[in-house]
């Protein structure tokens, strides 16, 4: 096609590998991701005009719009070739606003184009058929937006005003943190069982020893809990000591077992989470990269097709490269006689993609190990086994259960295995799966020895097993997706977003990869299905998903939707204008009592006040968040932060603040207190004196490994005499400090300073492993030496390159001032050249081009000049703030 031609998509490595596949004719620029906006203010959507929307450009967006509106100038067309998704649609329609906004360009002709897979073939192929931008993908995209933002901005500032210490509330998070909420609740209540199972150890005429579990007593057929104590459990067992067993029967059949379908979004983070051991989000950005494409001899090579999918369907020529690559590679037994077709069985699937797949099925991974990361290559070989073991043949197996017993009726043990007869995709892949917790489950992976009807058995051991009902187990990240998409909760394109805001959020944490929700994230939790239980409930967010599904496809108006919605949200929302603070207390105190007030062991009330005679303890609200206190205040001022008493080393009998004695000194009293941050030490009056004190207390934090419950009066002054000179550097003859500061124990020496790691005792810490440590660090918390180079931006000379921080990993450009940290969850080994770009460049609109970030110098500096007397000073609000 002759002529000048614009193609815009949203990366540049994406544009970098289009860039290849097409001729002299065509340039290829990037979006950045989405050019505008919604206003994060009141009235960026307003329904009562219809909902009318306010866009604006992002803070990085108007260099690049710049840029994209000088080259369409020279443009005859341009080609919109973002993702073929519903967010790929909104960017490459705000990008057509834009420019059709600029001068000279309204008449400029626009067409779409969309692949699934970015292939010299697809993407040529694509150029060759263009489209008009699709409507009713946009209207769905403009609906979901208006929502989120009409939920956001409407909902949160109830949350915080109703509940104070309450971050925010989402239209989707909010659900899937009830789910996690009361899967915690579910686990705290349940009451585990008592059951016993009896096992023996057989042996066959030829010696052969196998094992075989108790299913009969007596000619009654046992239930779980039959056996329920060990006298039981002993009974049975010495009956069947006294029995001649032997085979009653033996069953065999042939199963056959089929693959799993290929990839979806949600299928492949929770498998990725199963036996990769990575999160959903850096599976999401894994998997963007292969992709997007990388470089294999010389060329830049998509490696998958699209990632963001709810569709299992393979194109027919995928499926026949596929077949064609298994043949070639296991043999003609291991291709199915037909091709096998997948249908998706999630709630409210769209199928509008192909499933996740290789571009190639015979790039094997060992071809392309070389080019990619550990990351990219496990998850690539991860999904080329997936795509694989779907089109082959299915296993094989022989299933053999025997029934044993003594003829007469007295008892029957049951022993069952299974032999992998033809192993079929299974010698490629195999599912994992979440949470297998039955003890009764049946050993069918063991092989049976062989036996025939009335074999004579010798019994070496009848073994009774003692067992308890486990709780059900708290939400994994592969789990809780799984969960969420059987619901019908939210899109699998978000579920990576989703999880990374409650963490964001400090609603929830992961604990040993599951997630475990905060306390915080319980009061939220607790508001919302007290006040605006429709909201959260499954079925209503589950049936707003298909509605706006609905949109995409064409059948549903996308306004309409809205105003069904807004009617009802906002009268729940205008219901709450009169609600009380005391209404709210008493909600959460019914809901969470026995959360936050468990029975102790010793029998007293846990709503007894440990401090006044006749007091409750209960939930109250402050300005700064929720707290556990007395019924009889102001008489009596006990409190307590919001924890279950026993959590996080705290003995339930310890209240805080706690006194721990006189300064010699100062003469000023020492406590440990409990903060909004953790525990610390403070110097200084009690409370009551401290508000007509002009002074503020000096405060330190206990670092980890010192219980507050423990610590002692002379821990806690040395803490506040921090920064204690360790010794004077051997090389530089200036002294060497350790202190304690907002980011935990550090060292310093002339300027520079590290971190101590765990297992370092700030107090005890010596002068051989200070000077040790001070070897690695660096002058104003920065790094000279990059731990990784990513490379030179196009149309610059100057390199970006990662670099190890006081404060964490940063990326920088040359000898530039400006300097971006990584955003959280994001490692040295995973960061882009791309992404570094757009954080510096984000990080230069905020701060001012060439200008250092103020608040680092101001961090250096209050640290540098700390002060070593405990006594209190009027500035010792930073002190106190740095111990928080």
């Amino acid at each position: 096609m002759s002529g000048n031609h614009l193609v815009i998509v949203e990366s540049p490595a994406k544009a970098k590998t289009i860039n290849k596949y097409l001729g002299k004719d065509y340039t290829v620029l990037a979006s950045y991701g989405h050019v505008r906006d919604l206003p994060p203010k009141d009235g960026s959507v307003r329904p009562d005009e219809n909902f009318a929307m306010d866009w604006e450009l992002g803070a990085r967006s108007k260099k690049t719009i710049d840029q994209l509106a000088n080259a369409a100038r020279d443009a005859d067309t341009v080609y919109l070739a973002t993702d073929p998704d519903r967010e790929g649609e909104a960017i490459s329609w705000h990008v057509q606003e834009v420019l059709k906004g600029r001068r000279g360009l309204k008449d400029l002709a626009f067409e779409r184009v969309t692949f699934n897979e970015i292939t010299k073939n697809a993407v040529l192929d694509a150029i060759a058929r263009p489209r008009a931008l699709d409507d009713a993908l946009i209207q769905a995209y403009l609906a979901r937006r208006a929502l989120d933002y009409l939920v956001g901005f409407t909902l949160s500032p109830v949350l915080w005003r109703k509940l104070p210490g309450s971050r925010s509330a989402g239209r989707v998070q909010s659900v899937a943190l009830r789910l996690i909420c009361e899967r915690e609740a579910e686990i705290e209540d349940f009451q585990p069982r008592e059951y016993w199972t009896i096992e023996a150890t057989l042996t066959t005429p030829s010696g052969q020893d196998f094992t075989a579990r108790l299913t009969h007593l007596n000619g009654k057929k046992l239930g779980k809990f039959d056996l329920p104590d060990e006298t039981t459990a002993k009974q049975a067992a010495d009956i069947l000591r006294q029995l001649d067993l032997s085979v009653l029967s033996v069953e065999k059949k042939q199963v056959r077992r089929h693959p799993s379908p290929p990839f979806t979004t949600s299928t492949l983070q929770q498998e990725a989470s199963r036996k990769l051991g990575m999160g959903a989000s850096q599976t999401m950005r894994t998997a963007q990269r292969l992709y997007e494409g990388v470089d294999l001899n010389g060329d830049t090579v998509g490696l998958i097709t699209y990632m963001r999918t709810d569709g299992t369907q393979l194109a027919g020529e995928a499926i026949a490269q596929t077949r064609s690559a298994i043949g070639a590679a296991y043999g003609a037994d291991y291709v199915p006689d037909r091709p096998r077709a997948y249908k998706s069985t999630a709630k409210n699937a769209q199928e509008a993609h192909e499933a996740i797949r290789p571009t190639d099925p015979a790039r094997h991974p060992k071809q392309v190990a070389g080019a990619l990361s550990r990351d990219e290559l496990r998850l690539y070989e991860l999904i080329w086994k997936r795509t694989m073991a779907c089109q082959m043949e299915s296993a094989v197996l022989d299933q053999v259960s025997v029934d044993i017993g003594d003829g007469d009726n007295r008892a029957v043990l049951r022993a069952t295995g299974s032999i992998v007869r033809f192993d079929g995709f299974l010698r490629v892949y195999e599912e994992g799966r979440d949470d297998v917790q039955d003890a009764t489950s049946d050993k069918r992976d063991t092989r049976l020895p062989a036996m025939a009807e009335r074999d004579r058995l010798q019994s070496r051991d009848i073994k009774p097993e003692q067992h308890f009902t486990q709780p059900p187990p708290r939400y994994s990240e592969a789990s809780l997706v799984k969960r969420m998409e059987e619901l019908g909760i939210g899109r699998p394109s978000t579920y990576a977003s989703i999880l990374q805001v409650l963490q964001d959020r400090d609603y929830v944490r992961l604990d040993s990869k599951r997630f475990v929700p905060e306390d915080r994230g319980r009061l939220v939790t607790t508001f919302l299905t007290s006040f605006f239980g429709r909201y959260v409930e499954y079925d209503f967010t589950a049936k707003l998903e298909g509605q706006l599904d609905d949109i995409s496809g064409g059948r549903a108006d996308w306004q309409a939707v809205l105003r069904d919605f807004w009617q009802a949200f906002s009268a729940a929302i205008d219901g709450t204008k009169d609600l009380t603070i005391t209404q709210v207390i008493d909600a959460l105190d019914e809901e969470l009592g026995p959360h936050f007030f468990r029975p102790s062991a010793n029998g007293q009330d846990p709503r007894k006040c440990p401090s006044c005679a006749d007091g409750r303890l209960g939930l109250k609200l402050s300005r700064t968040g929720a707290f556990i206190g007395c019924s009889n205040y102001p008489d009596c001022r006990y409190t307590r932060p919001l924890e279950v008493p026993g959590a996080d080393g705290v003995d339930g009998a310890v209240s805080f603040p706690r006194a721990l004695g006189t300064d010699p000194e100062t003469g000023l009293p020492v406590s440990v207190r409990k903060g909004p941050f953790g525990y610390y030490g403070q110097l200084g009056p009690a409370e009551d004196a401290e508000e007509k004190s002009k002074e503020k207390p000096k405060r330190v934090s206990l670092p980890k490994g010192y219980e507050p419950a423990t610590i002692d009066l002379a821990t806690v002054l040395k803490l506040l005499d921090l920064p204690r000179t360790v010794g004077t550097h051997p090389e530089s003859g200036k002294p060497i400090l350790a202190g304690i500061g907002r980011y935990g124990p550090y060292l310093q020496h002339d300027g520079a300073y590290k971190s101590l790691p765990a297992g370092d005792d700030v107090l005890a810490v010596g002068m051989n492993r200070a000077v040790e440590l001070i070897a690695t660090a660096r002058k104003g918390g920065g790094g000279s030496t990059p731990v990784r180079e990513l490379g030179v931006p196009d149309g610059d000379s100057q390199p970006v390159a990662v670099f190890n921080g006081r404060y964490g990993p940063y990326v920088r450009q040359g000898k530039a001032k400006i300097m971006a940290s990584l955003p959280k969850g994001t490692s040295v080994d995973e960061v882009t050249l791309e992404q570094a770009v757009e954080l510096l460049a984000a990080k230069a609109a905020k701060s001012g081009k060439g200008k250092a970030p103020k608040k680092a110098k101001k961090t250096t500096k209050s640290k540098a000049s700390a002060k070593k007397s405990r006594k209190p000073a009027a500035g010792g609000a930073a002190q106190a703030a740095d111990a928080d």
